[in-house]
């Protein structure tokens, strides 16, 4: 249960109070929403819905292994009953340096090899997903740039200049037997190969990598299905989207195998308003999953005390409840105890971030704010990453430094403010944002993305 929540006329300090009853006397509408509920318990994981014969399940997976990882309960239990499964793989996980040298042996940076580090791990999933029942045909190789995909959405959009991956120096898919062999790494390339996935197959349910999760290929596959569901809103019936959370730090322990244990939430998203689910895996499922994993011996050889944790008697599954702010509606705060708020004043966005320690010149943070509009086509959206140090702010549009007008930054001893005209976002029908600070711990349901409707 949510601790009471009540309204206090002394939210800000005075210079910002004075400034709150200005715009109260003028009329103007102040709504705050908690994204961190401090005396809210962790609540158990509840059962997820059962899966039926006429489902239609589509696996989004940024990674080979992702889909063993985090859903090969789910998988097995949807053949079990008749269900339809396939799987979709962003990237073919090709950038990962750490495990090919272990697992052949040599260093190299040469592009070939990167290319073929992507074709083993493509045939690992091949023979992980057969293990489980499924055919190659159920299988969809993207091929998109391994730790890039979250750069391409917030930077890589109506560009005649693709992005080009670091180490791998290729800048569109190189994969042959991939959906889009041949696409440039650009934000258009992705959301248009997801859209046509979701068009032709219109699935039910769809499971997906966590807006949470610390890998940047994670959070881009979840945002980039929220961007290609609004877009198909009235082309495909709404599916159900189950996000998985696979990279957390210290989670989940202990490591190693485990097939005892289940897995818990991790502690650091106990009062981050989600309501998680689980699947409870049988014996023999979670056997099953045990060697699915080990099908991956390019990443287990290095890295299987991680991968086998997973391997447990269930499996998890929770978003973050979608915030909804109205440009009219009641008058009224609510209270706020620790860390950041969002609110709508004067047709603009307010980020509250609140600490209990003196904020120093060492604070600094950095707010994605990627807004949708149905009037207009998401690549021609801004894509606005703010970075505060103190008492200043850059604003960036993808990769170009802006000055815009309007934004403001207010910041005392405990409390910044930060004020976005909704103009700068274009007048956005709903938000995917996150908060990052630097010299100064934020909670897992600030880190996170988080849908802001604006109603």
């Amino acid at each position: 249960m949510c601790k009471k929540l009540f309204f206090i006329p002394h939210l800000f300090n005075i210079r910002l109070f004075k400034l709150w009853t200005c715009l109260k006397g003028a009329g103007f509408i102040l709504l705050f929403f908690n994204l961190v509920l401090n005396c809210c318990l962790a609540a158990s994981p509840i059962p997820i819905e059962p899966i039926k014969k006429d489902d239609r399940i589509l696996i989004l997976a940024p990674h080979p292994d992702d889909e063993a990882i985090g859903c090969a309960g789910i998988i097995q239990q949807a053949l079990l009953v008749g269900a339809q499964v396939e799987v979709v793989y962003l990237t073919n996980g090709d950038h990962n340096q750490v495990a090919f040298i272990v697992y052949e042996k040599r260093l190299t940076l040469k592009k070939g090899e990167f290319i073929h580090m992507g074709k083993v791990r493509r045939a690992e999933a091949i023979k992980a997903m057969k293990l489980l029942g499924l055919n190659e045909d159920n299988l969809i190789f993207l091929g998109y740039p391994d730790f890039g995909t979250f750069t391409i959405f917030s930077r890589y959009w109506q560009t005649k200049k693709p992005f080009g991956s670091l180490l791998t120096r290729i800048s569109s898919v190189p994969y042959k037997e991939n959906l889009s062999y041949g696409a440039p790494y650009v934000g258009e390339s992705i959301l248009n190969d997801l859209k046509k996935v979701l068009l032709d197959y219109k699935p039910n349910k769809i499971f997906v990598s966590h807006p949470a999760d610390v890998n940047v290929d994670h959070k881009s596959f979840y945002l980039f299905l929220q961007v290609a569901l609004r877009d198909l809103n009235k082309e495909i019936p709404h599916p159900k989207v189950y996000p998985y959370l696979i990279h957390c730090v210290g989670w989940p322990i202990p490591r190693h195998y485990h097939p005892k244990l289940s897995l818990e939430p991790p502690r650091q998203f106990q009062d981050a308003q989600i309501n998680w689910l689980e699947f409870s895996l049988t014996p023999e499922q979670l056997n099953k999953k045990y060697r699915a994993i080990l099908c991956y011996k390019s990443q287990t050889q290095s890295s299987a005390f991680y991968l086998l944790s997973f391997a447990r008697r269930n499996e998890l599954f929770g978003d973050y409840p979608e915030i909804g702010l109205k440009k009219h509606g009641l008058e009224n705060l609510i209270e706020d105890k620790g860390q950041v708020s969002y609110a709508l004043m004067d047709n603009s966005i307010l980020i509250r971030i609140e600490q209990s320690k003196k904020l120093n010149r060492r604070f600094s943070l950095m707010l994605y704010l990627f807004g949708y509009s149905y009037k207009t086509p998401f690549a021609s959206m801004p894509k606005i990453r703010i970075i505060t140090r103190h008492n200043k702010f850059k604003v960036f549009d993808g990769r170009l430094m802006i000055k815009p007008s309007g934004i403001s930054l207010q910041l005392d001893s405990h409390v910044l403010i930060l004020k976005v005209p909704l103009q700068i976002l274009g007048d956005p029908d709903f938000i995917l944002t996150s908060v990052r600070a630097y010299g100064r711990p934020l909670p897992a349901g600030v880190i996170g993305f988080r849908k802001i409707d604006i109603k």
